[in-house]
């Protein structure tokens, strides 16, 4: 840890640490994060709810947890941040969405629950788009979120919030969630790691909910953390990953696996399904590939099993359910800017019937066996995460053949997600101002190995954030 930093910029790790042995206290680090999201939120609107009174009184509390000699939490003292779309007790859960503000969370989602048993506070509550499903987080109800590196690209959707708020140096973890990306794409647009867990790592469910969500939506979402450095991510996996019963589809598998044979094999794969990547992202795949055979890892230029039938996959099954079970509430709530995007999306999709449903659901199973051998062999593939560096804002809603460009774009993204597999996103460099990166897919439950790629790349690179700060 570096004592000349302020203490808001300091890692989740060395937070904890630090309250641990007594060397600061949980009101100064609480204090430290309240001063600099009173500073810098204004501009960036990344933390729409505020509970910094509430954050000051846990920290009190938690202080005299320290003098009491109780046990204390991975995360005793470590402010961080939730995202709207999850229940926080006594807070509305909008997922963006005006007429929802009113829903008041009757208790916590099981992931807020572990976060607050591990003794993390909650400084405040970031944003999303509406329904948390467009690229750019922008909602009517809180307006739009800001990247801080660039006012005109967007932050990522939908944990742009938490990406923004963590990058800026607003709490040590953000919570976030992922249904097509919406760690992972964030995380790179504001030069930041994240990692999208494998499907059952993470407890998902929402007292506030009326009834679950479809079954393509519950296998392609998870709950996961966005941090500043990778270290912090392992931190925040291992808190969020705690065992609770609302989520039958938990899997209490061990936050670290058996060795691998080393030297240990990454698949490269540069042009998912015959892609053509942009320059810049051609460009992060060489350098991240060249620091990993580096430290030690066996690189084969060799394409993973990405394919149009997995994309394809990923959006009729989402798609299709969206507009069965969705499609009045849209209709009735959605902004006009959120039908544009939705109707260009819907316009991009090949709807399923009953038949057509239970088909894809039976070629999910094939393509995921694919993977799994394919992983087996290579325990690692090194990929784009998109197929293009940066975004600008509302690119998503300028109609014609642009989100087909998007969606193209953000392929290799969402096709992971189809899958339930693990990836780490963590950023390679800055183009046009605005960072961007790679993502690394590992064998399932196996975020450990991913994580370790992610750091060694995150070594070379450096803490990107610290850049953006040196820029104020």
């Amino acid at each position: 840890m570096n004592q000349n930093k302020k203490l808001w910029q300091w890692s989740a790790y060395d937070i904890a640490g630090a309250v641990k042995n007594r060397g600061i206290t949980c009101q100064e680090a609480v204090h430290s994060s309240i001063a600099r999201m009173n500073e810098i939120n204004p501009e960036l609107n990344a933390v729409v709810i505020d509970l910094s009174e509430q954050a000051v009184d846990q920290a009190k509390k938690a202080d005299h947890m320290l003098q009491s000699g109780d046990d204390l939490g991975l995360l005793h003292g470590v402010p961080i941040t939730i995202k709207i779309n999850v229940d926080v007790k006594g807070q509305p859960n909008s997922n963006g969405v005006k007429a929802m503000a009113g829903i008041i969370a009757p208790d916590d989602a099981p992931v807020v629950a572990n976060l607050k048993k591990a003794g993390a506070i909650i400084i405040g509550m970031t944003n999303t788009p509406e329904f948390s499903m467009r690229i750019m987080t922008d909602n009517p109800l809180y307006g739009l979120t800001k990247n801080p590196w660039h006012k005109d690209f967007t932050c990522g959707g939908s944990s742009g919030g938490a990406a923004s708020s963590i990058a800026a140096g607003i709490g040590h973890i953000a919570h976030g969630n992922d249904i097509g990306g919406s760690l992972r794409m964030p995380a790179l647009c504001c030069g930041v790691p994240a990692i999208r867990p494998t499907f059952g790592r993470i407890p998902t469910y929402n007292p506030s909910q009326l009834d679950d969500r479809p079954l393509a939506a519950q296998l392609f979402s998870v709950q996961g953390p966005i941090a500043r450095e990778v270290k912090d991510l392992r931190l925040g996996l291992a808190v969020m990953a705690k065992q609770d019963f609302h989520d039958p589809w938990w899997v209490p598998a061990p936050l670290e696996g058996p060795s691998l044979v080393e030297p240990i094999k990454v698949a490269v794969t540069r042009a998912p399904a015959g892609t053509s990547p942009q320059p810049a992202i051609a460009k992060a795949i060489d350098k991240a590939a060249q620091y990993l055979a580096d430290a030690g890892y066996e690189v084969h230029e060799i394409d993973a099993p990405f394919s149009e039938e997995l994309s394809e996959l990923w959006k009729s099954l989402i798609f299709s359910e969206m507009r069965q079970l969705l499609g009045q509430p849209i209709e009735d709530y959605g902004s006009d800017a959120f039908h544009i995007f939705l109707d260009d999306c819907y316009k991009a999709t090949q709807f399923l019937d009953k038949e057509g449903y239970m088909r894809s659901l039976i070629k999910r199973t094939r393509i995921l066996r694919e993977w799994l051998l394919f992983l087996e062999k290579y325990p690692l593939v090194l990929a784009p995460l998109t197929l293009k560096p940066s975004f600008k804002v509302d690119e998503d809603i300028q109609g014609g053949s642009k989100i087909l460009e998007l969606i193209s774009a953000l392929e290799p993204s969402f096709s992971i997600n189809a899958l339930g597999l693990p990836s780490a996103a963590v950023p390679i460099a800055l183009h046009q101002g605005v960072p961007h990166g790679v993502q690394i897919i590992g064998q399932r439950f196996r975020e450990d190995i991913c994580l370790n790629a992610a750091e060694t790349i995150e070594k070379q690179v450096g803490i990107l954030s610290q850049q953006l700060w040196d820029k104020e």
